[in-house]
């Protein structure tokens, strides 16, 4: 399953579910790393070769335009159906064979 890295603000639920699911989460708060900027998230992610997971949108898809070599960002719409979000993150990942240098969406339903 994948690496991932949660962002300060992403959903602790979600990212419990997808430890359900089998995914090695680690948040920045794990990481000793709460209040870093965006740029250093991603430092950070790319260091340790994990996914950054967020629902801060418009500052990661603009990290990947400047920086596409990473091991993943997954941008997520915010959703209060935290299950179901978990559902379409854990989906999105099982439909890659690699998240090397990709930005993936994840968006609410409908």
């Amino acid at each position: 399953m994948a690496g991932l890295y949660a962002d300060e603000q992403f959903p602790r639920p979600v990212v419990e579910a997808l430890r359900r699911f089998g995914h090695n989460v680690v948040t920045v708060q794990e990481a000793g790393q709460a209040g870093a900027t965006d740029p250093n998230v991603l430092v950070y992610a790319i260091a340790n070769q994990l996914t950054v997971l967020t629902q801060n949108r418009r500052d990661f898809i603009k990290l990947h335009q400047l920086n596409p070599h990473h091991a993943g960002i997954i941008v997520c719409s915010e959703n209060r159906d935290f299950l179901g979000l978990a559902q379409r993150v854990n989906d999105a990942i099982c439909n890659e064979t690699s998240l090397q240098g990709k930005l993936l969406r994840v968006s609410r339903p409908g």
